[in-house]
């Protein structure tokens, strides 16, 4: 166990060495995150709407197809942008120079298959919402196990997509495939992730919250806004880091469980480590 969490994070410092190569790979979660922010306040209105009006309600299906579309449209936003950092990512690793263009230019190619790949997501999330909703606890407890074995089957999808321009279907049986077939250190590489930039979340919150309050007690108004100003700041780039470097280290997996080669700029004893077989 200590080997495998000693290869993951061999292989996120690999990962991170790209995102320091290339820090204008932010941008794409950046553009990302604001794109997700419009379509969520796009939706607001007619949500609003529609509880106003007498009789209306998620029984007659007026709120499962406003989620339905909503849904298509925000994986359509992250897909499209997660698939412009990995393609930017695979020109870094064959030894290029890629740009916020470059990326862009290889998501728009893939625009069918990327719409197609966020309709099945949005079929599922609204599928496992309704099991929820109707099955209380139980229907919570399914969910979780359901979600936890779709996101695992659907790790490598974009990679996949991107590298092989296959459809929705063929990428999402590949995706599984290949975690089935090479490795398991997707799970540790992630959580490890999570855990880590969770815990930078929860320092940030903490020096916020006790720079607040010394604004308080020292009745200094500008003071508790000035850290509060530069919590969010601090939680956005820590935001933004994270799904960057996580495209990246998903892209990573894929080179080497793909091809045995992740490419320019990588460990290839810790790549072989970590894709050993397993006994």
């Amino acid at each position: 166990m200590f080997d495998r969490f000693k290869r993951s994070f061999d292989l996120v410092k690999a990962s991170a060495a790209v995102l320091r190569q290339d820090s204008h790979l932010l941008m794409f979660p950046l553009i990302s995150g604001a794109a997700s922010l419009a379509v969520v306040l796009c939706f607001m209105l007619p949500a609003f709407g529609l509880s106003s009006l007498d009789g209306l309600s998620e029984s007659n299906g007026a709120w499962y197809s406003l989620a339905f579309l909503f849904y298509i449209s925000q994986y359509f936003v992250m897909f499209y942008f997660n698939a412009a950092l990995v393609g930017a990512t695979m020109i870094r690793m064959d030894g290029g120079a890629p740009t916020l263009g470059d990326g862009l230019r290889i998501a728009n190619s893939r625009f069918g298959t990327i719409l197609g790949y966020a309709v099945i997501a949005a079929t599922v999330g609204v599928i496992l919402r309704a099991i929820q909703e109707r099955l209380g606890f139980v229907g919570r407890f399914i969910v979780g196990l359901i979600g936890v074995g779709w996101t695992v089957a659907t790790f490598l999808v974009v990679p996949v997509l991107v590298a092989r321009n296959t459809g929705p279907i063929e990428s999402i049986k590949a995706s599984a495939t290949l975690l089935k077939q090479t490795w398991g250190e997707n799970v540790v590489g992630q959580s490890g992730m999570s855990l880590f930039f969770g815990a930078l979340m929860m320092l940030v919150v903490a020096v916020t919250l006790a720079g607040v309050g010394l604004g308080v007690n020292v009745g200094s108004s500008g003071l508790a806004i000035a850290f509060v100003v530069l919590g969010v700041l601090a939680s956005l780039v820590i935001l933004l880091i994270h799904n960057a470097l996580s495209g990246i280290y998903a892209t990573t997996l894929y080179r080497y469980a793909a091809n045995g080669n992740a490419g320019n700029g990588f460990d290839q004893s810790v790549l072989n480590s970590a894709f050993a077989p397993k006994a």
